[in-house]
């Protein structure tokens, strides 16, 4: 029987992406030999490849085929968000060229660096570099929220305390309740203690140091834009200290000795001023909102929608969660 060699989709997605790409970057004046697309890991929202002409490397984003350029998977969204922010303090890569035509894409600078979360990822991170790093983002992190919004595309009203609690708890309403025990008592805890909302900020949406990329001890970009919005600053740090501690993660993470602590953190972040108002409110509602991802993906796993083994490594984590958002509300 005859081998079928035609093409299949996916390839001639690729192929069509690449002759895309490389015209895309020549009309901006980049120049010299292309390589093939090459594909990245990371990012669960759209497709990562890297390319190079000549002497230049670039990262590409693309809309997956057969999907239309909404929400997550609008990658001009990301790239109008990183171009409004090139002039500011806030480091991001250069977008280099952009095609709205669907599939859309964009193409970014290649910046070297490392994006390594330390109580998660591996290789681990030195601990006195993990520490210096987790201090500079929390500096870095009230740039972010300085930024004019009217200098910005936003095209959203801002996300309050609450819009932020009824967006997860719909995320964890899908999870079956023996996957995150005690959530539905911390949604009742939450839901009666909201904070009022404060002036809006850009806010990234999943602040932390594993989309930071940093050269030693200096941030270099901040990358993954998916779900950047205007919105509260303290949910912002709140998630962000979720990540200030390994013993959040048992089975899945690692405690790093000498972390700076939430304190020190939230001193840093807020540069000699009093600290935001609430904050253990928000501190609970990022432990709610990451066992509300991590139940999402263990039901996934589960259900045989995106078999990963490692997901069975989470109960013990979302029950520490759950439990410490619950003490911090009680």
């Amino acid at each position: 029987m005859a081998t079928d060699t035609r093409p299949t989709p996916a390839e001639l997605h690729a192929l069509d992406l690449q002759e895309r790409v490389v015209a895309g970057l020549r009309g901006q004046g980049y120049d010299g030999a292309a390589t093939a697309l090459e594909p990245m890991l990371g990012g669960h929202s759209g497709l990562t490849y890297r390319i190079t002409l000549g002497e230049q490397s670039f990262v590409v984003k693309a809309v997956p085929p057969g999907q239309r350029a909404i929400g997550r998977h609008d990658m001009l969204r990301q790239a109008r968000i990183m171009a409004a922010l090139a002039d500011t303090d806030v480091p991001v890569p250069r977008i280099c060229a952009t095609d709205e035509t669907e599939p859309g894409w964009f193409a970014m600078s290649l910046v070297a660096g490392e994006s390594l979360e330390p109580v998660l990822d591996d290789p681990p991170v030195e601990p006195d570099l993990a520490a210096a790093r987790m201090l500079r983002a929390a500096e870095i992190l009230p740039q972010l929220h300085r930024v004019p919004l009217d200098r910005l595309p936003v095209d959203a009203e801002p996300l309050s305390p609450a819009d932020e609690l009824a967006r997860w708890s719909r995320t964890l309403g899908a999870v079956p309740p023996e996957l995150v025990p005690g959530a539905d008592r911390l949604e009742r805890l939450l839901a009666d203690a909201i904070p009022a909302a404060v002036a809006p900020v850009l806010v990234h949406g999943d602040y932390r140091l594993g989309n930071l990329l940093s050269v030693g001890t200096e941030p270099a970009a901040l990358i993954d834009w998916e779900i950047w919005s205007p919105g509260d600053p303290r949910v912002e740090l709140g998630w962000f200290l979720v990540f200030a501690d390994g013993a959040n993660f048992p089975g899945v993470g690692r405690v790093v000795p000498g972390l700076p602590t939430p304190d020190e953190l939230v001193d840093r972040y807020a540069d000699g001023g009093p600290p935001p108002a609430e904050l253990t409110w928000f501190d609970a509602l990022g432990r709610f909102k990451m066992a509300a991802i991590m139940g999402h993906n263990l039901r996934r796993h589960r259900e045989g929608r995106h078999h990963d083994p490692a997901q069975e490594l989470l109960p013990a984590t979302i029950a520490r969660l759950i439990e410490t958002s619950t003490d911090r509300l009680t």
